[in-house]
């Protein structure tokens, strides 16, 4: 299969089956390509999913058939040609429109393959009038421009504002940098960086995380014998800065309730020089399986697992931990870049009822922490429901709880100051991370 049919079964895969994008992508790439070949395919099905209203609006300007009247089929594939004539520099309009034709003729039916043509060939000659927008509606306009849900777009200006909410969207659709997380248990990160380098990796610093490195060309940097040998895994700074903030001692108990896939888990074990408990719960456990072989892949020997529901109170772990990690369960509307199939799978209602549940965690993470112990709650979304008004929540109904400062386990820029007060939240347009939650909150002694 060429790159271009490995992309239309990979969203036809997410269509059909749910799955998502970044699993089905590495599912269909089992067999190795070359690199321009596998970044071909991870550029047409992100750039689809990305900019989808956007492709099905100059679609529906050019089709004779309602958009909910094509075939699905042949949906994926003119999606496909659109977004590479549309968004694309180095594919030839005519190679595009060819290659959609024949995938056309192949996964639907020969007729089919007119009507593919007839409508990308038109596209090809007339782009820059159909991909004008009309601007009669703001919301709708941005909604068409930048491919997000008009109900988001709405949350966000009504949260910050017009401007900062368009700058969101754009970031939203931009390419993410790959991090890594240096393993501090066996190398450091400027040994790390020199090894690196020497494959031909550009690589540097992470602006806040004190083990991280940003790679800007990581093609298949996890076949490297380093990682293999667990010398560092990926992990994107944001998340890293959870351990920074938790800032554990050798030998602490911390009890991790919505752990896998074990990022922070195993980030807390190397700041604790591999001494003392870490307990790991989810209630997976095919992604419990996935904690102890990247805790066995990085020497990590102080983590446990357990199949438990954070919702449902352990009676054997009340006061037991110094450190509870609650990295709730959340809408992930921090990591559009990501995974930009959050945008089509999330819906607003979903908001509210994840928010029960990140209450029920943090109620029961409060019953395990010892007096004097820590909770940091974290998520990867943007929704002040799900972040700070949820702390803020929290603390007016447990008095015994306060938001304590980490300004200095991160260090302090105009963009962290909210540090000072206990939280921080990240934004891709302004931090150049993941959007994402952190909150620090202490357990008085008693």
């Amino acid at each position: 299969m060429n790159s271009r049919e490995i992309a239309l079964k990979v969203l036809m895969d997410m269509r059909e089956k749910g799955a998502y994008s970044n699993y089905s992508i590495n599912n269909f790439l089992k067999e190795k390509m070359n690199p321009r070949d596998e970044n071909l395919v991870r550029e047409i099905v992100y750039g689809v999913i990305e900019n989808l209203t956007y492709i099905d609006y100059i679609i529906s300007k050019l089709s004779s058939k309602k958009i909910e009247k094509i075939h699905p089929k042949i949906l994926d594939i003119l999606r496909i040609g659109v977004y590479q004539i549309a968004f694309t520099d180095k594919i030839p309009d005519r190679a595009a429109v060819n290659e959609s034709v024949n995938l056309a003729k192949k996964y639907v039916h020969s007729g089919a393959s007119g009507f593919v043509n007839g409508v990308l060939r038109n596209f090809s000659r007339r782009k820059d009038e159909v991909m004008k927008i009309e601007e009669r509606d703001r919301l709708e306009f941005l909604s068409i421009k930048y491919s997000h849900p008009k109900w988001m777009i709405k949350r966000w200006i009504n949260a910050y504002s017009e401007g900062f909410t368009e700058e969101l969207l754009k970031a939203n659709n931009s390419k993410p940098k790959l991090n890594l997380r240096v393993n501090t248990l066996k190398t450091d990160r400027n040994t790390l960086k020199k090894v690196l380098a020497n494959y031909g990796y550009e690589v540097y610093d992470t602006k806040y995380a004190k083990d991280g490195i940003v790679v800007e060309n990581p093609v298949r940097i996890t076949d490297i014998v380093e990682f293999k040998q667990g010398h560092f895994t990926i992990q994107d700074e944001s998340s890293m800065l959870v351990g920074q903030v938790a800032n554990p001692k050798e030998n602490s108990v911390i009890l991790d309730l919505c752990s896998a896939p074990g990022g922070k888990a195993t980030h807390l074990a190397q700041i604790m020089n591999n001494k003392g408990r870490i307990i790991c719960w989810d209630i997976y456990e095919h992604k419990l399986e996935l904690v102890k072989e990247n805790a066995s892949r990085l020497g990590i020997s102080i983590i446990e697992t357990k199949l438990q529901d954070a919702q449902v109170l352990d009676e054997s772990m009340i006061g037991v931990a110094d450190i509870c990690i609650v990295d709730a369960p959340c809408s992930g509307l921090g990591i559009i870049r990501r995974r930009p199939e959050i945008k089509w799978n999330r819906k607003e209602a979903d908001i509210e009822q994840l928010a029960r549940i990140q209450r029920n965690i943090l109620n029961n993470a409060s019953k395990y922490v010892k007096p004097g112990g820590v909770i940091i709650y974290s998520t990867c979304t943007i929704e002040e429901n799900e972040n700070i008004n949820m702390v803020r929540g929290f603390l007016n109904e447990n008095k015994d709880f306060t938001m304590s400062a980490f300004d200095k386990f991160i260090g302090v820029d105009e963009n962290m100051n909210s540090s000072k007060e206990g939280f921080i939240q990240m934004f891709p347009n302004v931090h150049g991370t993941d959007g994402f939650f952190i909150s620090r909150i202490k357990k008085k002694n008693s």
